[in-house]
């Protein structure tokens, strides 16, 4: 995306309340350790708040870690996203193993995507920054691009009965009851969800992403998780009434 006057200006607006009335939430974000880095907080809220969040992690990050073989890295990275994940309540963790760092934007993906979707049949669908930045001179990186874009695309996709026959010849039929996609940490934020209550939780279970936050650092991890996540949430809160925040730009579908 291009940067403008007025779309910097928009960035600066007060951020809206997160949709609540809907009961059945799916996060689709490239690597374990996205959602962690964002929208965590809001997962637990989520689910304190009894509703159903699932996971589906597109790569199993087995390419994050220096000096780690990735045959290594990627049972080690699916366990400590299990674990993560269980610290704000979600269970319901699903790796699809595309390869890690060379995931492709296309009809493949989206059909893959478009699977799960009509699968788990969820109201509100929820995924990383795939804008080309995270801020201006902060470049994204290739598969969040990549992913962040087909899960726009197959949010629609999965309503159009024409689209991917054969997914419905596997019992996989159309569903068209995605209202919303959440787009965590975009530049471009529309909304967000209060993390007071929950940020403790957050904290938590980035930090249980130990051997990844190992490489990064030689800060305990929770002590980094800490300072990273306090500051990300506190960032947002002068447009969110004063209250530490998870911001997303949502989109209608």
């Amino acid at each position: 995306m291009k940067y403008t006057a007025g779309n910097l200006r928009g960035m600066a607006e007060q951020l809206a309340q997160m949709p609540s009335d809907w009961e059945r939430a799916l996060v689709i974000v490239a690597h374990p350790d996205d959602v962690e880095y964002g929208m965590a907080g809001a997962v637990a809220a989520w689910t304190a708040a009894g509703r159903d969040v699932g996971y589906v992690m597109v790569t199993s990050g087995e390419a994050g870690i220096a000096g780690l073989d990735p045959d290594r890295a990627g049972p080690i990275r699916e366990q400590e996203q299990r674990r993560s994940a269980g610290l704000v309540g979600v269970s319901d963790v699903e790796f699809r193993r595309h390869a890690d760092g060379t995931i492709e934007e296309g009809v493949a993906l989206r059909q893959d995507l478009t699977g799960i979707i009509r699968c788990r049949r969820p109201e509100l669908v929820l995924t990383i920054n795939h804008h080309d930045y995270w801020a201006p001179g902060r470049w994204n990186t290739a598969d969040h691009r990549a992913v962040g874009r087909a899960v726009l695309d197959a949010t629609a996709d999965a309503g159009n009965e024409w689209l991917f026959r054969s997914l419905a010849d596997e019992g996989l039929r159309p569903w068209s009851g995605v209202r919303w996609v959440g787009i965590n940490a975009s530049p471009l934020a529309t909304h967000a969800v209060d993390v007071t209550d929950t940020l403790d939780r957050a904290i938590a279970s980035l930090a249980a992403h130990a051997t990844y936050v190992a490489a990064l650092t030689n800060d305990d991890p929770h002590d980094y998780a800490t300072t990273l996540l306090t500051n990300a949430t506190t960032g947002a809160a002068d447009r969110f009434g004063g209250r530490p925040a998870v911001t997303f730009e949502l989109v209608d579908r």
